[in-house]
């Protein structure tokens, strides 16, 4: 089988540089890409993937040719928000919490922060979550 396409640099800084602000995170190489984690829990993992590479955990993305992809933790009402707007989500079929993300070119990195956020929120420890702010629900009307 031929190897994976590389996630490229700008995308593994960005990713990198998020993930890593996260309280008790590290990062490894995964057996394709890289993945971010923290207490052995796995919150987040990017890699590329083509037509002659397509990971089984991709195969239900819904795209042709090259492309990188994350893979990060939802749950609820959520989850199935991102699943239900499609493009540029896709949901694996391999764990009920895991939605995967094309990350194109004009990607919304202030959603993408967000997700990772959220995933990390999921696996880590309370303690650890409980340091992290989290967007909320806008505060009352205007005042």
């Amino acid at each position: 089988m031929p190897d994976s396409p590389d996630v490229p640099d700008d995308v593994l800084d960005r990713l990198r540089a998020l993930c890593l602000a996260l309280p008790g995170v590290y990062e490894e190489q995964a057996w394709v890409g890289t993945r971010w984690l923290v207490r052995k829990k796995t919150f987040a993992h990017v890699l590329g993937i083509s037509d002659e590479y397509p990971p089984a955990d991709t195969r239900d993305a819904p795209f042709v040719g090259d492309a990188t992809v994350l893979t990060v933790r939802s749950a609820g009402a959520e989850l199935a928000a991102l699943v239900g707007t499609g493009h540029p989500f896709y949901k694996p079929r391999w764990h009920p919490q895991v939605v995967g993300m094309v990350i194109e070119p004009d990607a919304d990195w202030d959603e993408i922060a967000e997700l990772l956020i959220e995933s990390y929120c999921l696996r880590a420890p309370k303690k650890l979550a409980a340091q992290v702010p989290r967007p909320g629900p806008a505060a009352g009307g205007p005042g």
